[in-house]
């Protein structure tokens, strides 16, 4: 325990007991912008009088001797807070460093620096996120005539392209970009001036401080300010969509690499092999992201099962969800960029397999029945099923069907007879014709597919700007702070006001 807190409303600390309720482990990544919040705190207190000017001085000129790179689980401290403050006041000596926490607590300054941190760590993960989308982009542009079986139920359904499956993608992870800039907006508000709850009664600036530390505003009401962990939840919630789209993904690319489907292969730095079986190609990499997405889900559920029972103010249970909070960003963090590799060098099957597109252009044979003949569609359809189904009892394709087949199954599904040529029936089950026909926005065929792509590379420089900007932005605001602290260092002992 903290040596400023022994002794005094209460006795001295089991060291196992210290030991047992430390955040030190997961604060250490917070240290950074630990001191930097007690440097805006003291330029503030400056600024509205509340220290002087040469006291901040001396205070900024303490907390600038902390190196950034101590293993604070390693000191007698319980937390980061108390391991910068008493840094402080050995630097600084007890008249000056004892007025360092004038006016804040450990509550509005903890929940500063999760927010600091993590807003850090979004922007990071959202340029991963790009990362992917471009990789995913440059394959689909390679991909676009490409025909690839799509599935529903896991069973062939329509034929598709491989680029416009790739674009899916594309736009899952847009929306997880748009959720999590959401999310950053809410994160990027100040807690500071907070206090433990009730704020101070020193006359801080908190908007100043915001404005040092790069915030877009506060979090007013104070009480809220250090008592809500609801913008954790809001991210985590945000990371564990992500995290559901990457699993889908690599979902796909587990089954699609197994002999039974013969449709992408990996490149050997993304498999494995067996230890016994030597034939054996193992999408490990696949396999392991999908077993890692699911601690990200994990993660939220236990940080609201956490939340979901705590009375109003600071409890200690908001130190437990903290380290979920980072152990899902790490994870994330991790796995794009090996996603991102893995994309770039995926291998299709040319040809797919005809076994998996065999049966898939069935709906554009009922959609000639309808278009030529004027039947109801759903009159088509049970014509079509009927005609699969004996195919299916005499192993027979498609590409068996005859102009009198059609006519002997209408005749016993509908009560009469359709005449069909062999021209309409070819050009139904022909899988290129079948994807070119599909224009409808959004479609499959090669020419929507290729407006798509322009438009997503469109939408993907446009995002990479604004992240670049925030990321300069908040850079900008580090420069400045950093150049007011040097100003203020620098008037030490010139009897500056």
């Amino acid at each position: 325990m903290s040596k400023l807190l022994r002794n005094t409303r209460l006795g001295s600390k089991r060291r196992d007991i210290v030991d047992f309720t430390s955040s030190t482990k997961a604060d250490q990544r917070l240290l950074e912008n630990v001191v930097t919040i007690n440097k805006a705190h003291v330029i503030m207190m400056a600024e509205r009088g509340i220290v002087k000017r040469d006291k901040a001085a001396a205070l900024l000129e303490a907390l600038e001797k902390i190196k950034l790179d101590t293993d604070i689980t390693k000191t007698d401290v319980e937390d980061v807070h108390m391991y910068v403050e008493e840094s402080v006041l050995e630097s600084a000596g007890p008249e000056i460093g004892g007025d360092l926490h004038i006016g804040k607590s450990r509550n509005d300054q903890v929940s500063t620096a999760i927010r600091m941190t993590l807003r850090e760590s979004l922007i990071q993960l959202m340029l991963a996120l790009t990362d992917v989308q471009e990789k995913l982009l440059t394959t689909a542009e390679k991909h676009v005539e490409t025909l690839f079986p799509g599935y529903t139920h896991t069973q062939p359904a329509q034929p598709i392209t491989f680029a416009h499956y790739l674009l899916s993608f594309f736009d899952a992870f847009s929306r997880d970009l748009e959720r999590l800039m959401e999310s950053y907006q809410r994160v990027n508000k100040s807690p500071m001036g907070g206090g433990a709850l009730a704020g101070t009664s020193f006359p801080i600036d908190r908007e100043r401080t915001a404005q040092l530390l790069g915030f877009s505003g506060i979090i007013e009401n104070s009480l809220d300010a250090v008592g809500s962990r609801d913008f954790i939840v809001e991210t985590q919630a945000g990371l564990s969509l992500v995290a559901l789209n990457l699993s889908r993904f690599v979902e796909d690319l587990i089954l699609w690499t197994s002999a039974g489907f013969g449709l992408v292969e990996l490149a050997d730095e993304f498999s494995s092999t067996s230890s016994i079986m030597p034939q054996k190609k193992n999408p490990e990499v696949p396999e392991v992201i999908r077993a890692r997405m699911s601690d990200v889900a994990g993660n939220l559920l236990a940080t609201i099962m956490t939340l979901k029972s705590l009375p109003s103010g600071y409890n200690m249970d908001f130190q437990e969800i903290t380290p979920k909070l980072w152990e899902s960003i790490d994870l994330l963090s991790v796995s794009l960029p090996v996603l991102r590799d893995l994309i770039a060098t995926l291998k299709v099957s040319d040809p797919i397999p005809s076994r998996l597109l065999d049966l898939t252009t069935s709906t554009e044979l009922a959609n000639m029945l309808v278009r030529r003949h004027g039947l109801p569609f759903r009159s088509a359809h049970r014509i079509v099923g009927a005609l699969v189904r004996d195919l299916a009892e005499k192993k027979l394709s498609l590409s068996d069907v005859t102009p009198d087949v059609i006519k002997s199954i209408s005749t016993r599904i509908i009560g009469f007879s359709v005449a069909v040529s062999q021209e309409d029936i070819r050009a139904c089950l022909d899988p290129k014709r079948f994807v070119d026909s599909h224009k409808v926005k959004g479609g499959p065929s090669p020419m929507e597919v290729t407006r798509m792509l322009k438009s997503r590379d469109q939408y993907l420089a446009r995002w990479r700007e604004k992240l670049s900007k925030e990321a300069d932005r908040q850079q900008e605001t580090r420069e400045a702070l950093r150049s007011i602290e040097e100003t203020y260092r620098a008037s030490r002992g010139h009897g500056l006001p």
